[in-house]
């Protein structure tokens, strides 16, 4: 008995000397094993010739749920919250979803969620994977449009510009025929000077329209700092706001990011607030107040100027309409400002809209979407809770207008005076 147990604990040992050798060699064998990785939902060969499309490109899947979209997609509006936005391109989807042929149509379809302008897609729709759709969109909207200024361009231009010409032509003749009288001379110099200037800054906004209109969508999208944009155009219309001691106060929410071009904005916010002033007694206070309402940026220039009458405020945007053309030969008005102003708005996705009565001045506002939309809930705006500058100064607009209140905490690096 006393034999066999040596014999007992070598087999043991053997055991357990097999053991540890096969779990070393398992535990080798799983390190030296490489994880399965989970399959890519989309083909890389796919994704790479997506990235070097110029055509608005969205992949949806099984769901018709986005699972790709390109930059030029977002710029153009097609997609939010993950979803195709427009019905009739949801609708050539759910066509090739039932019989896999490829769709090619020409749709006309909103630019954004709010003002009139519209985007003419070229919109191609095919099956690229047993689950997924391939929605490609080209914008033909620049041609159509380049298309339309070609017939009414010249027309305007050409009545717009006789008038400063035909008036340094009598000018030029009346100096020379006063030569021997050097009071009259600068006198009418002094007029020469005055409509060479506004012969200037006419062709300078006539040439900027036409790039706005001939441009349609926006060459350039960026997000774009709302309060860099408002703190540029201040500055920018300090001068003659000075000029006129006129005071410019700016307030409102902060943060705020919207999806354009920086430049153009900056221009369209500086001509509501260079018609504010020209437009408002010496002395009086232009606001500007800034707030975030849903999925919309809205920009609103309150004014305590003479206002405007309800028969002339659908027509203040037309190109070269000027409510009071004597006025406007004062002010240095070409009638272009505010027409820049639509335009820019509509590019951006946007609109503008004005509210006035003569006397108690008027309020233009200006709306974008918000670069990104917050999630529907029942908590107010940022800054709501805050007065806005533009509803605190004594203007009967603040009574009237209701687009005149925003919400939004006084910010004084913002003012000027």
């Amino acid at each position: 008995m006393l034999d066999a147990a040596p014999l007992v604990a070598g087999m043991i040992g053997m055991l357990v000397g097999a053991v540890a050798v096969a779990a070393f060699r398992w535990s080798e064998r799983e390190q030296r094993t490489v994880p399965p990785q989970p399959e890519p939902e989309l083909d890389d060969g796919l994704v790479r010739t997506l990235a070097v499309l110029r055509s608005a490109a969205v992949v949806l899947d099984a769901d018709d749920v986005v699972v790709r979209a390109s930059p030029p997609a977002h710029a153009l509006g097609l997609v939010r919250d993950g979803r195709v936005v427009h019905a009739s391109m949801r609708d050539l989807v759910a066509a090739v979803r039932r019989d896999g042929v490829i769709r090619d149509e020409e749709l006309d379809v909103p630019r954004g969620p709010v003002g009139p302008a519209r985007l003419l897609l070229q919109v191609r729709v095919a099956q690229v994977t047993p689950n997924h759709l391939l929605l490609l969109a080209e914008d033909l909207t620049q041609a159509r449009r380049l298309e339309a200024i070609r017939r009414d361009f010249v027309v305007n231009v050409s009545h717009e510009l006789k008038t400063p010409v035909g008036a340094l032509s009598l000018l030029a003749e009346t100096v020379q025929d006063a030569a021997d009288d050097p009071e009259a001379v600068r006198r009418f110099s002094g007029r020469m000077r005055a409509e060479a200037s506004r012969l200037s800054a006419l062709v300078h906004e006539i040439i900027e329209l036409s790039r706005l209109q001939v441009a349609g969508a926006l060459e350039d999208v960026a997000p774009v700092a709302v309060d860099e944009v408002v703190a540029e155009a201040v500055d920018r219309a300090r001068t003659a706001a000075d000029a006129k001691a006129v005071r410019i106060a700016a307030a409102g929410d902060r943060g705020l990011v919207v999806f354009g071009d920086r430049n153009l904005l900056v221009t369209a916010v500086r001509n509501l607030l260079d018609n504010a002033v020209a437009y408002s007694p010496r002395g009086t206070r232009v606001n500007l107040g800034v707030r975030r309402r849903d999925d919309l940026v809205e920009i609103a220039v309150v004014d305590e100027g003479v206002g405007i009458a309800e028969a002339d405020q659908e027509r203040v945007f037309e190109r070269f309409y000027r409510v009071d053309p004597a006025r406007s030969r004062d002010t240095g008005g070409t009638g272009l400002g505010l027409s820049i102003v639509k335009h820019v708005a509509a590019d951006h996705g946007g609109d503008v809209s004005v509210w006035s009565q003569p006397g108690r001045g008027s309020t233009f506002t200006l709306r974008l979407p918000v670069a990104e939309p917050r999630a529907t809930d029942a908590s107010p705006a940022p800054g709501s809770h805050a007065p806005d500058a533009a509803a605190t100064h004594t203007s009967p607009t603040d009574t009237a207008a209701p687009s005149a209140s925003l919400p939004a905490a006084p910010n004084p690096s913002r003012s000027t005076t």
